[in-house]
């Protein structure tokens, strides 16, 4: 025995339309100019939420000097953490007036060489007693061949802030901020150590 089928109402046929931009067809078609009309709904939506999209054609090629910014700059994320330790003396730190009781060279070394050196480093110097630290990473050089895939530059400086707040590190460092002009300036950090218990 067959069902008959019945008509959709307006308000099912607009949910099923919804639905149906959704789907990924397993075969695709030759474009159709359905296709061309919901690709344009969509431009219209994005400029209706305040996202100008700029002007292209397919096949366009990006504009020369079109930087890719991977990831937010480092000094707008050391900004947005909060001060751990004495308001004073952090000041003083930033401002270069504090002086590094001991400090670790990272340039040149690889991820694999850098990160188990910096963990010596640390240890050893919470260990001595040190308080303030200096880690001096550089500020990486620019790659030799811009290819389509976009490479952060100072992989080390990336890396060392990410590194001092976890395993072992992450109970001995307070703070990090990037270090003074007359410290290293944006390839070095200043690293702030707990007191020994």
């Amino acid at each position: 025995m067959s069902r008959k089928r019945r008509d959709l109402r307006p308000e099912e046929e607009a949910l099923w339309d919804q639905v149906a931009q959704t789907a990924v067809p397993m075969h695709p078609v030759k474009r159709t100019a359905k296709i061309a009309k919901s690709e344009k709904r969509a431009v219209k939506v994005a400029q209706a939420d305040g996202q100008d999209l700029p002007a292209f054609t397919v096949g366009q090629k990006a504009k020369r000097g079109a930087a890719h910014d991977l990831k937010p700059a480092l000094h707008d994320h050391f900004k947005k953490e909060p001060v751990q330790m004495d308001r004073k003396s952090f000041t003083r730190m930033k401002r270069g007036k504090l002086v590094p009781e001991a400090r670790i060279d990272l340039h040149g070394m690889t991820l694999s060489q850098a990160h188990p050196a910096l963990t010596r480093f640390i240890l050893s110097s919470h260990a001595q007693g040190a308080r303030l630290v200096l880690v001096i990473t550089g500020k990486g050089r620019p790659s030799d061949n811009e290819g389509p895939i976009p490479t952060p530059r100072g992989i080390l400086r990336h890396q060392a802030p990410h590194w001092l707040k976890q395993g072992a590190m992450a109970q001995i460092v307070m703070q990090i901020t990037p270090a003074h002009i007359k410290h290293g300036g944006e390839g070095a950090y200043y690293v702030y150590l707990r007191r020994q218990r």
